[in-house]
Parts: C-alpha cells; structure tokens; sequence
C-alpha cells in the first residue's frame, strides 16, 4: 500500500479513493475563464485540478484562483524554479515539476527548501518525451527508462528532505504504461497518478485509457487517475468516473446492464435502454437496472438487477431479482418501467 499524502483539504494514497484529476486547458491568467472552467470540472464530479504556470501572470493569479474555487489546485511548472516559488507562494496546493529541467542543483534545493516551508506535496515523474537522456541511451524507450527517470528525480528531492511526493509514469502506449506503473509500483511505496499520455481525441483516449488504466486498477495500482482526452476536459471527469465504477472503486451509481440482443428480441429494448441510461446518468447511489430482450432468458440473467424489463412480441414483463412481478401491455411497458425506477430513485 502506498503512504498518504495530504493535498488542500483531501488525502491521497494509503487506502482513500482514487481521486479523479483534470487540467485546464486555458491560460491560468485568465482567471475568470479558468474558474468557469474548473466549475464546470467541479460539477462533474473533478476532485483535483491542475494549471499551467508559464509566466509570473499565471503565478500570481493562483492566488485568486484559489480564492474562488473548493478543490485543491496543483501548479504546473517546467524549466522555472523561480516559477515553481511563486506558485507556492501564491498558494497551490501541490506542485508539479522536473528537477531535471528546474536548473540545476541549486534550484532543486531552492524549491525544496519551498515546498517544505509550506508543506505542500510535489509530482514528479517522466513521460517518454523526457526520460532521461542516460536511461534513454542504455534501456531506449522502455519501462526501465521511464522508471529509472522518474525515480533519480525522486531522488533529487529527497536529498534536501523532501518526503511528500506523488509520481507518474505516463506513456502514449497502453501496454508500455501499464509495464511501466507495474514496475514502479513494486519499487517505490509513494502514491501513483496514474494515466495514458497524448492518448488522443474521445473515442482513442477513452479506449486506450480504459484499457491501462482499469488493468492498472484492478492490480490495486493508482492513487489519482487522469484520462487524457484532446478537447473539453469535463469529459475526462465522466470517463474516469465510469472506469472507476466498471472496476468496482465507484459503487455509487446506477447500472444499467442491456443485453446485445438476438433473433429472439421481438421489441425496441435498445430504445429504452438508451433512454434509461440517459434517465439516471446522475443517480448517486448503488442500483441495477436491466433492460433485456427477450423474456425467455432476460429474467435469468439479469437475476442481479434492482428493476428489469424483458419484452415479447405484445408484452413485457418487470421483474425484481430475477423474479416477475408482473406483466405489462406493449404499448405502456415504457412508462410502467419509468415509474419503477423513479420509485426506486426517489430521496
């Protein structure tokens, strides 16, 4: 298990939940534009958002940023130790920095020598565009190297006694992230965040994400988790979340299972499971819908389900359990099955 972590008002590592992670995609001077944004991140259900801080504009607006928004905020600084400074004194929650582009040992210490001051955690990590060019030179692009570069950075923070630390190890590739954060886990007890780098637009990450990120999960790997995806980061928050409920780490939600359906569907049940799964897309509390074809085997193997509805030719038939309750017309089994589940998910 990995130790925890403290960042802003939430924990990480050491048995808390996975906390889902995102990055604004405007220029953090824009404060207004970047808390619009970390609002609609929030309502999404974003627990953790990072920054970019490329200039001293966007240092000092952290500061304000802060101010306006209630989850924890991680800057995001490369090649700047002076940067990575103002950050922290403006008030970020967690930095995220490579010491290896920071400037030297100096700077290292110097911004150590910060983030312990304010008693804050720092990210490092690598990804396969900044391996170190020593590992890069001896293993080539390969788990060895990523690890071996996110651990020397490790390694330069905690000689001036840094001990907060959060890594990555990210990859375009969903079999090298995977090798990758496996062996990193088995060398290091400091939480993970966890991802799939540059893995594309929606359909792309959201494959390649759920691929390497459940595998990684389901091993019992990852403290934080970020799915990628080019474009509106709101939609990074709905496809961790759903990868999180698909491994079991989210129960809180509703389920709604359908069946491919065969020759033996005589009714649009893929209708009504579509309309369902738009129904209760914000029900926060454990519930097994099923929508199934066919009466002969939907009951059966749906046995599991909270609420089901499996259809004939004229009728359909609700059952709970697996057992039928009661049979209903074709032409009302809709709106039936609509009160079912709202009778369910009434507070």
């Amino acid at each position: 298990m990995t130790h925890k972590v403290k960042i802003g008002n939430l924990y990480i590592g050491g048995g808390e939940s996975v906390k889902i992670q995102s990055m604004c995609t405007v220029k953090t001077s824009r404060t207004d534009d970047v808390c619009a944004q970390i609002s609609a991140l929030e309502e999404a259900g974003c627990e953790i958002i990072r920054v970019s801080v490329l200039d001293e504009e966007d240092a000092a607006a952290i500061k304000e940023i802060k101010r306006r928004i209630k989850i924890p905020l991680v800057a995001d600084i490369h090649f700047s130790a002076k940067l990575a400074v103002a950050a922290i004194e403006a008030g970020c929650d967690k930095v995220r920095i490579n010491p290896g582009n920071i400037g030297g040992e100096n700077n290292v210490k110097l911004v150590a020598d910060c983030i312990k001051a304010h008693g804050i955690p720092v990210r490092v990590g690598s990804n396969t565009g900044s391996i170190e060019k020593e590992f890069l030179a001896k293993y080539g692009v390969s788990e060895v190297s990523l690890v071996e570069s996110a651990l020397k950075s490790v390694a330069m923070l905690e000689k001036y006694g840094v001990g907060d630390i959060v890594i990555s190890v990210k990859a375009s590739s969903v079999p090298l992230t995977y090798k990758a954060y496996t062996m990193l886990s088995s060398r290091t007890d400091y939480p993970l965040h966890i991802g799939v780098t540059e893995a594309g637009t929606y359909e792309s990450a959201l494959v390649k994400s759920s691929a390497a990120l459940g595998a990684l999960l389901l091993s019992g790997i990852g403290d934080t988790i970020r799915v990628s995806i080019t474009g509106d980061p709101v939609r990074e928050i709905h496809a961790a979340r759903r990868i999180l409920q698909a491994v079991g780490l989210d129960k809180n939600f509703a389920d709604v299972v359908s069946c491919p359906t065969c020759g033996r569907c005589q009714w649009n049940s893929a209708a009504l499971a579509e309309l369902v799964s738009e129904k209760v897309k914000n029900i926060k509390k454990p519930l097994k819908i099923a929508v199934m074809g066919c009466v002969v085997n939907g009951p059966g193997e749906a046995s599991e389900a909270d609420i089901g509805i499996a259809g004939a030719k004229d009728y359909c038939v609700i059952f709970r359990r697996g057992k039928v309750e009661r049979r209903v017309p074709a032409d009302s089994a809709v709106q039936e099955f609509l009160k079912e589940i709202e009778s369910l998910t009434d507070d």
